[in-house]
């Protein structure tokens, strides 16, 4: 954690002392609730898009055994549902209505006399049945031969006909002999497709209980109208069910009818998100702290030292200090009786734990590159996550967020699920920007967003904790690639300017700014531990600076699956907080 920790920096490419494909990624099944819906909704989205019902609805899970009885059989109306299925099979034989069709088909091609120019283009769309190619003809005709545009597309709905009929005949099997016209084989696929959805739909409401899968204007051509009814009324005691969960999760209904996130449900997401993560880890890897460091702390231990000149008396052992006095008044009087003076080798102090507080920035990438894969949600998650574990578990330990982009800033913790990757402005392949921002003219909106400015991050970090009286101060730093962004003051004429310099492709000047701030963390007792996050355009030079940083600075760098990010910080904040303690 400081910067005389045993070791030098380096690179660190595997994780040591986890086994990351141990556990189960945090997207996966497992720890459900309205609450981890509702966040899960809020990290991907921010506040562009609000939780409706509809989607509440579908991200709760219920155990349809416990409503039982409550509601009409789902089972019965998919009996009837495959009943009707079973009766069309056996009645119908598409073949007729296929071979009508066809017939139809060649029937108006033939009498379709093409102009010159198209004739090439109509035989071939004829000789291969491709309703593409004739629509693109149509296309052609309909600018340059109305008349034959209208043949076309007459021609076009005949084969799109004898398309239906065909994939009736394909997908189901019938085994009946009543022959179908075209016109009868196209509903009768339309009733079996419905019937299919359908018994999709009340196979997955009786996984869940969700109704509101169910499509209940259609269901009404195949059950009782007092079923209909029946089920509606059983739905809306499901929908009242749903909110008083969410509501006993931390959820509020918003006038609008989207639900907001209060503090209860960012406090149960974290909670669960920490279960998931530090749920399978060993006994003796999910305690607290390890072996206590001896020293001048604050909780007493049962073992007992002699008395040295400047140990607090606070943590004196009174008893054992009374007994030792009185064992060498008695050796050195022997039977004789006398006050019981006490001296300074007769006292014994308690040996106490250390708990030193540590401070820590998290520097989080928002630049436009980590929309690529979800790489924002991923490092978000971890943000809550940690949050989470410093509150619960120790919360003497400072910690702040700060987003990077073009620019950085302090993100409050309310504010973190809300973080968005900034929007791309420009994608010209080579960017060479310089905004002064001393120029009041200039503001902040009118800058390119997207870019990365580590610099600008380490240097807010470095100005965090620099009134932070700890020794133990590090620096999260999660990004997926090179810098493209920095600061750079003026100098000769522009003396006293601040300029802003975005540069893509990445340049050396952006590495060398980075840099000097990264040696100026460094001489402050500051670790700076990367986290590198893969990333779809990264590349030699991505890794190879992460590299540097990390081995000119005594930093780490450690290379994470998106998924994974938020066990690899969590865990290593753990260990690196043991390792301050024992």
């Amino acid at each position: 954690m400081t910067s005389s920790s045993s070791g030098p920096g380096g690179v660190v490419h595997s994780y040591q002392g986890y086994d990351p494909k141990r556990f189960p990624s945090p997207s996966e099944p497992g720890g459900g609730g309205l609450a981890n819906a509702a966040m899960e909704h809020m990290l991907r989205y921010g506040s562009t898009r609000r939780l409706t019902d509809e989607e509440l609805a579908n991200a709760i899970k219920l155990d349809p055994s416990q409503i039982a009885g409550l509601g009409p059989s789902l089972e019965s109306m998919r009996a009837l549902l495959e009943e009707r299925r079973r009766k069309i099979l056996a009645t119908y034989d598409p073949k007729t209505a296929v071979r009508e069709g066809e017939a139809a088909f060649a029937g108006r091609s033939s009498e379709i006399k093409p102009p010159k120019r198209f004739r090439e283009d109509f035989d071939k769309a004829i000789r291969n049945e491709q309703l593409a190619e004739l629509e693109h003809l149509w296309y052609r005709a309909e600018r340059e031969d109305r008349e034959f545009s209208r043949e076309v597309l007459g021609l076009m709905n005949a084969l799109g006909q004898l398309y239906e009929c065909e994939e009736l005949s394909a997908n189901w099997a019938f085994t009946g002999r009543e022959p179908l016209t075209v016109e009868d084989a196209i509903d009768v696929k339309e009733e079996l497709e419905t019937i299919e959805k359908l018994l999709k739909q009340l196979e997955e409401a009786e996984k869940d209980a969700n109704l509101a899968v169910i499509d209940l204007d259609e269901l009404r051509e195949f059950v009782g109208e007092a079923d209909i009814d029946q089920l509606k009324a059983f739905g809306k005691r499901i929908e009242e069910m749903m909110r008083d969960q969410a509501e006993r999760e931390g959820l509020e209904r918003n006038a609008d009818g989207s639900y907001g996130l209060t503090p209860k449900a960012y406090k149960v997401f974290q909670g669960q998100l920490l279960d998931e993560i530090f749920g399978a880890l060993e006994a003796g890897r999910s305690g607290r702290h390890e072996g206590p460091v001896q020293g001048e702390g604050v909780v007493e231990l049962p073992r007992t030292r002699g008395y040295e000149f400047g140990d607090s008396v606070s943590h004196l052992d009174v008893s054992q200090s009374v007994v030792n006095a009185a064992a060498r008044l008695a050796g050195e009087e022997g039977e004789k009786s006398g006050p019981l003076r006490m001296r300074p080798e007769d006292l014994d102090i308690h040996e106490t734990r250390n708990t030193p507080k540590c401070a820590t920035v998290v520097l989080m990438d928002m630049s436009g590159s980590m929309r690529q894969m979800g790489q924002y949600v991923d490092c978000k998650r971890m943000a809550l996550g940690l949050d989470g574990l410093i509150r619960s578990e120790y919360p003497g330990d400072f910690l702040r967020f700060v987003e990077i982009y073009s620019l950085a800033r302090v993100v409050p913790r309310a504010e973190l699920s809300e973080l968005l990757p900034k929007p791309v402005a420009m994608r010209d392949p080579v960017i060479r920007l310089r905004a002064d921002l001393s120029d009041p003219d200039v503001s902040e909106e009118m800058l390119p967003p997207h870019f990365t400015n580590i610099q600008r991050g380490l240097q807010m970090a470095r100005q965090l904790m620099a009134g932070q009286d700890t020794p133990n101060k590090q620096v999260f730093l999660i990004t997926d690639g090179l810098p493209t962004a920095h600061l750079e003051a003026g100098t000769g004429k522009d003396e006293g300017k601040q300029f802003l310099y975005l540069l893509y492709p990445p340049d050396p000047l952006t590495e060398r700014a980075k840099m000097r701030e990264a040696m100026a963390c460094n001489r402050e007792g500051i670790t700076i531990n990367i986290f590198l996050m893969p990333s779809w355009n990264q590349s030699e030079d991505d890794i190879a600076f992460a590299q540097r940083l990390a081995e000119q600075t005594s930093g780490r760098v450690l290379f994470t699956g998106g998924s994974d990010l938020d066990r690899f910080v969590l865990w290593d904040y753990v260990s690196q907080r043991r390792r301050v303690i024992g």
